[in-house]
């Protein structure tokens, strides 16, 4: 039997994708409309926030410790955490976990030197950027990482937190990642990293400018890999 998956969510639109790619690419894996098991704990989104506006990481690794707990009461046998950002306290709570996680930013070099790439975009929340979740686990596998400016770090923000998250999909806003995609690949990225699990929403392989690496739904497969090959 395929192992149990628990997904920690944080925004609604992220984790509804992470859910909704395990169960559609169970098949492939397990035969026609059959997935693992999977159950989902997630508080108000409200509550991070205020955690994040207040540089609290303690109080963010304490709700996601809190999730995890409910997750090995419902008998899952590992987490994943579709929402990159939050991903700064995992090293705060890890050890007191009950269960073991996949980490996303992991999951993520690991597929960007499957695919060779070198040198990786990043995009997501400005409390995403402004840390070391991507560029320390980049680095441990020699990779390079480009942030967006001040200015692109602002827009992107306002994106996410004020519509994304509410599934708000403007043409403006798919035009400004355009333009900031752009940009990084006149910078010399070979690839971008879509570091907020809502970006993958409006920003796809057609309308890219460079190659993706969609966070997401590549936490979403390996922890569909794990469950079935543990």
């Amino acid at each position: 039997m395929p192992q149990h998956i628990g997904i920690v969510g944080c925004s609604a639109e992220g984790a509804a994708l992470c859910y909704k790619t395990i169960c559609a690419d169970g098949a492939q894996l397990l035969g026609p409309h059959a997935h693992p098991e999977v159950s989902m704990h997630t508080p108000s989104l409200a509550e991070y926030v205020e955690c994040l506006d207040r540089g609290d990481l303690q109080g963010v690794g304490d709700l996601m410790l809190a999730s995890a707990r409910k997750l090995a009461k419902t008998g899952a046998d590992f987490l994943v955490c579709p929402d990159n950002t939050i991903h700064q306290a995992l090293p705060l709570i890890e050890a007191r976990s009950p269960l073991p996680w996949l980490h996303i930013a992991e999951v993520v070099a690991a597929e960007a030197v499957e695919r060779g790439y070198r040198r990786l975009g990043l995009t997501g929340t400005r409390w995403l950027v402004d840390s070391e979740v991507y560029p320390e686990k980049l680095a441990a596998r020699g990779l390079a990482c480009v942030r967006p400016s001040d200015a692109e770090r602002d827009d992107i923000q306002r994106i996410i937190m004020d519509e994304l998250v509410y599934g708000v999909f403007k043409p403006e806003a798919v035009a400004r990642f355009q333009q900031l995609i752009g940009r990084m690949k006149d910078e010399g990225c070979d690839a971008v990293i879509l570091g907020c699990t809502e970006i993958p929403l409006i920003v796809n392989d057609t309308n890219s400018p460079l190659p993706l690496l969609d966070s997401t739904r590549l936490l979403a497969r390996a922890a569909l890999r794990r469950a079935v090959q543990a």
